[in-house]
């Protein structure tokens, strides 16, 4: 073989070589790309209760940072006393009202909900610890449940 000729094959073998890693790239990239799509995250989740001027009633608000690869379509939040025994279940979420979300880019967004409840609401529903559930649905239909998003003392 001539000097030319290993010369030529040499720099085909190379070429060959640097083809087949690109396509191996190529592939895992695929690969990466298809894999299942982020969760619903659920965030920075803070609950309080601040009682109004004069103490006949109170506002309770309920805050989190939420987040899905494909945006967020809504967030619904459950308050409930401790003492009541109260579990929800993610299907029950459902049916739970929905917190104001603000949009921060395509995949976060802030949300905010709040109540005003009256010191007579209050005797009737139970002064204490309250827990606070969330469902966060994306805009995909993947959900995220949290059982217990936050917790604040509900009292006059």
């Amino acid at each position: 073989m001539s000097r030319i000729s290993k010369r030529v094959a040499l720099t085909s073998l190379v070429g060959a070589v640097a083809a087949g890693a690109v396509a191996v790239a190529v592939a895992v990239a695929g690969i990466a790309s298809a894999t299942a799509p982020a969760k619903p995250v659920v965030d920075n989740a803070s609950a309080r209760f601040v009682v109004a001027p004069g103490g006949d009633e109170g506002v309770f608000t309920f805050a989190a940072d939420v987040a899905d690869d494909s945006g967020v379509k809504n967030l619904k939040v459950l308050a409930w006393p401790n003492a009541s025994g109260l579990d929800p279940t993610a299907e029950e979420m459902e049916y739970a009202e929905k917190a104001d979300c603000e949009r921060v880019d395509d995949e976060k967004s802030t949300c905010a909900y709040s109540l005003r409840v009256t010191e007579r609401e209050l005797a009737e529903t139970g002064k204490g610890e309250w827990t606070v559930a969330a469902l966060l649905t994306g805009r995909d239909g993947g959900k995220k449940f949290v059982p217990e998003a936050a917790t604040v003392t509900l009292d006059f």
